[in-house]
């Protein structure tokens, strides 16, 4: 396998997460590989957890921006091993997610209320908007808030 310019590679990674818009699947940890392969590009993804229903979606926008950059030989592979893990964030996720007004995933009893930084939130309910995500409110400022869970 020989590896793709970077500019194919860049054009997979600038796939926004359907649930998270701010969110690339890059910066996610989602996009594990692009190469080409025997004159195909192939796109290897990890799913958050296997019942995410981001992950049509994530395969379907990967393909039009293959075809709007003029790739048409492409093949889009779902791998689970190894299996997501949200330390596969990036950095740059993490600031994304706070100033989008989700806390990042880190051990519950650290989470920070993304608005006022505060800590010590309350959980309200194990699942947020979506099932990586728990409800939150702020025992400062009194907001509700998403927190990616960790794991």
């Amino acid at each position: 396998m020989v590896k793709v310019a970077p500019d194919v590679r860049s054009v997979v990674a600038s796939v926004v997460d359907p649930e998270i818009p701010v969110l690339t699947i890059a910066d996610l940890g989602i996009l594990r590989s692009v190469e080409t392969v025997a004159g195909k590009v192939v796109v290897t993804i990890t799913p958050t957890y296997s019942g995410c229903p981001a992950m049509r979606q994530i395969e379907d926008d990967i393909a039009s921006a293959l075809l709007r950059a003029g790739i048409d030989s492409y093949e889009i592979v779902v791998t689970h091993n190894p299996p997501w893990t949200t330390d596969w964030i990036t950095e740059e996720g993490s600031r994304k997610l706070v100033g989008f007004g989700i806390a990042p995933p880190t051990a519950a009893s650290e989470v920070l209320c993304p608005r006022c930084e505060a800590a010590g939130p309350r959980m309200i309910a194990r699942f947020g908007s979506t099932a990586c995500k728990a409800l939150m409110v702020c025992s400062s400022c009194g907001e509700p808030f998403d927190y990616f869970k960790r794991f």
